[in-house]
């Protein structure tokens, strides 16, 4: 793992043990706390020192390597020292004032109700005030950063979305991820079902009998009695299942079906199921001559359609971060930008000559350029839902992928 990773998981955590980012320095603004040292200039705005050494120390606190030999073991491991984290940690700053800047150019705002909606909701996790104050507390921030956190990461979603990509992907490229896909997704079942009420097993005893008789047709009967209101209309549609993630008892009885087989009444917690296979996914393979088959994908309408505008969406998409990317590193290098050697006496320098391990190269490995907080790598979501799995990323990337557990016999939808 390398020196990257340790900003990146504390970041990632999200609300943990009552904290509203993950660390304090993922989000608290950048304000002089005491000796007034600078550790670096980006274009004429400060980040000091102490607020560098703070984000560190909540970094050790929360991975509960408050002791000098625990944190340069860690560091060991990391590939990285003390120095080198301290880069990293200044590079988000860095990365924070180039969003700002950025979406000042661009004349990207944020009304203050939008920030409002996301802080109500975040609250409402609490039972009462004084919880959510003893929270903010304990993430070591007032509610005013944390309103300037939302309203930076808005900015961020913002900024990232006016980089959209609309070129369109090449043969080659779909071909390869068209691959991958049929690889994974070998021997998919697609399948529709219909849901009634957990109490009516009459009635969904009978439809199953019509069904089984040819009296009544599988997807005319999903539109009438269905209670899936996602998929009736679509005559009980509900995907692929590689794509999806089902229930234990619907996955358990789809694998037991043929292409156009229909099962019996399946009991799950949302109600009775009748289910049927209404394709199955083979890919093409091609035989050497030891015997052994690989997938061979020649041509796109060799996998589903719904699959090829997927792998389109997700290579338009990195196009986008692509030019994200490309744009952030264009701005930090026009930038000026200086970073101050590092002071002696730091509370979380330790001497790493005391901690080497066989795996570790000390800066040599150390990867400062990609984490989740210096948002480079474009992959990290910035979250601003006020939900308890909000990441303090500044990356203006979104994550997008869509997630319900409706009455659909699913237990999430990508």
């Amino acid at each position: 793992m390398k020196a990257s990773r340790i900003i990146s998981t504390v970041c990632a955590m999200g609300l943990s043990a009552a904290c509203i980012m993950g660390v304090a320095g993922c989000s608290s603004n950048n304000q002089n706390s005491g000796s007034g040292a600078v550790a670096a200039t980006i274009n004429g705005t400060e980040i000091y020192e102490d607020t560098v050494t703070d984000y560190i120390q909540s970094v050790r606190e929360q991975q509960g390597l408050t002791d000098e030999d625990s944190w340069g073991n860690y560091l060991a491991q990391m590939g990285t020292d003390p120095a080198g984290v301290r880069e990293q940690i200044i590079n988000t700053y860095v990365t924070r004032e180039l969003i700002n800047s950025g979406a000042e150019e661009k004349g990207i705002t944020v009304d203050s109700s939008e920030v409002d909606s996301y802080v109500d909701k975040m609250k409402s996790n609490y039972d009462s005030d004084e919880k959510w104050q003893s929270a903010l507390e304990q993430a070591g921030m007032t509610e005013d950063e944390y309103r300037s956190e939302i309203e930076l990461q808005l900015k961020a979603k913002e900024l990232y979305n006016t980089f959209t990509s609309s070129e369109e992907p090449s043969n080659d490229d779909m071909l390869q991820y068209a691959q991958m896909y049929a690889s994974a997704y070998d021997g998919a079942k697609r399948s529709s079902h219909i849901l009634f009420d957990s109490d009516d097993e009459a009635t969904a005893q009978d439809v199953l009998n019509k069904i089984n008789s040819g009296e009544l047709d599988f997807a005319e009967a999903a539109k009438q009695y269905s209670k899936d209101t996602g998929s009736k209309d679509a005559g009980g549609d509900v995907g692929w299942d590689k794509t999806s993630s089902f229930v234990q008892e619907y996955t358990d009885a789809l694998s037991g079906l043929e292409k156009d087989q229909v099962s019996g009444l399946v009991t799950s917690s949302y109600g009775i199921h009748i289910i049927k296979c209404t394709d199955v996914y083979n890919a093409p393979k091609e035989k050497a001559d030891d015997g052994t088959e690989t997938v061979k994908i020649t041509s796109l309408d060799q996998i589903p359609s719904e699959w090829q505008e997927t792998i389109k969406e997700s290579l338009q998409s990195q196009g986008q971060t692509t030019n994200y990317q490309n744009w952030l590193k264009e701005k930090k290098e026009s930038s000026d930008l200086k970073i101050n050697d590092m002071p002696s006496g730091l509370p979380y320098d330790v001497d790493m000559s005391k901690y080497q391990t066989e795996d570790s190269n000390s800066t040599d490995n150390a990867d400062t350029n990609v984490s989740a907080a210096d948002s480079t790598d474009g992959d990290a979501s910035a979250n601003t839902d006020g939900s308890a799995d909000a990441s303090a990323s500044t990356d203006g990337s979104a994550d997008n992928s869509a997630s319900a557990a409706d009455a659909d016999g699913k237990s999430s939808a990508n």
